[in-house]
């Protein structure tokens, strides 16, 4: 098996050098047949996030840049999806807020290798069922706001079953992958909701896993990031009513 590690980044400099180390970690000591890539899709940084992922590059393995327009963390991860060329493709966080080793829990269950009984398409990260942690460091409006917000994208989704649609810890088989993002419209916040629905709409099966999450304290989601995912929740569900994920 290969394996694609997509981290899509924007203005990381501060963190993006501990989590590419830990990240290769990881990969390295799975020794997987096929070995793995890490692709950082920098969505035009201001700061050295570009520069600091170059300098790494010579002393981690398989370590790429892709350099794209900031449309948002959608769009990055729709360009590092189409580039990647895992049979498996991951994109996770650029803090680490789920550990890379928690991805022992997800390998197992996704379809591989011919694999079609008890497995999934794609396979993702929850704090909303049995098994999961989280350490919160967020403000109490963010925590408010969250619960409030998963509520209403299960019910106007159409994703009822899935709990929560929108942790960055997201696994994909190279043909749920390959089906799913060249079909993907949203480029900021609702994109996760998009690729789901896709999923779904394409016959994909989606597994939700528990995961330990750390929330941190300078996330970048804010409360128009809200607002965003509420406007394109409405366009997905416009979408789907037009038959376009099908």
């Amino acid at each position: 098996m290969y394996l694609s590690w997509i981290i899509p980044a924007y203005n990381e400099e501060r963190r993006i050098e501990k989590t590419l180390y830990e990240v290769d970690a990881y990969l390295m000591s799975k020794n997987f047949s096929g070995g793995y890539e890490i692709i950082v899709v920098d969505s035009a940084s201001l700061d050295r996030t570009a520069e600091i992922v170059k300098k790494l590059s010579p002393r981690i393995f398989n370590l790429s840049l892709l350099s794209v327009e900031n449309k948002g963390k959608g769009w990055a991860v729709h360009e590092g999806m189409l580039k990647a060329r895992g049979d498996a493709r991951i994109f996770a966080d650029a803090d680490n807020s789920v550990s890379p080793d928690q991805l022992d829990n997800f390998l197992p269950l996704l379809c591989l290798g011919g694999k079609k009984d008890n497995c999934f398409d794609a396979v993702i990260g929850s704090i909303e069922i049995e098994g999961s942690t989280i350490e919160e460091h967020a403000q109490w409006y963010r925590r408010a706001l969250g619960r409030v917000s998963k509520l209403i994208i299960r019910v106007i989704s159409g994703l009822w079953e899935i709990r929560d649609t929108q942790r960055g810890f997201k696994l994909f088989s190279k043909r749920a992958a390959e089906a799913i993002f060249p079909r993907q419209t949203i480029a900021t916040w609702g994109f996760d909701i998009e690729v789901l629905l896709i999923a779904k709409r394409r016959g994909f099966g989606t597994k939700e896993v528990p995961v330990k999450w750390v929330n941190p304290p300078d996330s970048k989601v804010s409360i128009g990031a809200y607002v965003s995912t509420f406007k394109e929740l409405l366009q997905i569900k416009w979408n789907d009513f037009m038959g376009r994920y099908k």
